[in-house]
């Protein structure tokens, strides 16, 4: 892609980078940003040289917000409908490949939200996270609320939805809002890692692995238990994990 896309798309091996590309607005998602990204995402999600994905932002903002100019200009009813799924959020949540985030700057309301939707968290020790909504009289709307809740109990996501008030990299790592803080500078470099680490598996387990993850949160315990039966049932069941298993059988121990 140039330098004028609104996503940038490079790719590290079996890693595609995906880097928001509004650096004068601080990569607020604005609607064009947005449907670009979800073709990016769709385009990496058929590409089978793509194992894993690191989303992050260019220059010191990984994205701070949704454009505030078009909550001004759309109606409540056009406000409803552009947040329904299929959103950036869902479409992100649901790519049967491991997304993982890299924060290499602010990452606040839509942004947070954007965030809390990939599977693995890598922070600069310099970014900022937060859920400011309520500060213009809102909520966060993209799931945020939802996710929060899920990754930090209830207790944390009150905290940063009721105050607004943003946390430091090292905080939000104390809580779980992030899964690993590492020097300014370095936050793509070590998602591109995890990611290659991801890339190396099968994709079918990948995507099985995902899912039962995805159950732990969606569903009643009692449920997710069955759904990861069903997905390791499943994966057992091919020739392909059938002849992974053979060869570990036959490969001499040390």
């Amino acid at each position: 892609m140039t330098d004028t896309a609104l996503v940038l798309a490079r790719d590290d091996g079996r890693v595609r980078v995906l880097t928001l590309n509004r650096p004068e607005a601080r990569n607020a998602l604005n609607a064009a940003l947005r449907a670009e990204l979800i073709a990016c995402l769709h385009e990496a999600e058929n590409d089978a040289s793509v194992g894993a994905l690191v989303l992050t932002g260019a220059g010191s903002a990984f994205a701070a917000g949704a454009d505030v100019r078009e909550l001004v200009a759309r109606s409540s009813a056009e406000q409803r409908d552009f947040l329904q799924p299929p959103n950036i959020y869902s479409v992100v949540e649901q790519l049967r490949k491991p997304v993982v985030a890299a924060l290499n700057g602010h990452a606040l309301g839509a942004g947070l939200e954007l965030a809390t939707a990939c599977d693995l968290r890598v922070a600069s020790e310099k970014a900022k996270l937060g859920q400011p909504e309520i500060a213009l009289g809102l909520i966060p709307g993209g799931g945020g609320t939802q996710r929060l809740v899920r990754l930090l109990g209830r207790g944390g996501a009150a905290r940063l939805v009721l105050t607004g008030d943003g946390v430091g990299a090292p905080e939000a790592l104390a809580m779980g809002l992030v899964d690993l803080v590492v020097p300014e500078g370095q936050a793509v470099a070590r998602a591109t890692e995890l990611a290659t680490a991801m890339a190396r598996h099968d994709p079918a387990a990948l995507a099985a692995a995902k899912r039962a993850l995805h159950a732990a949160t969606a569903l009643p315990y009692g449920q997710g238990l069955e759904r990861e039966i069903e997905e390791f049932v499943a994966l057992h069941g091919r020739p392909e994990t059938q002849q992974a298993l053979r060869a570990f059988l036959e490969k001499p121990k040390a």
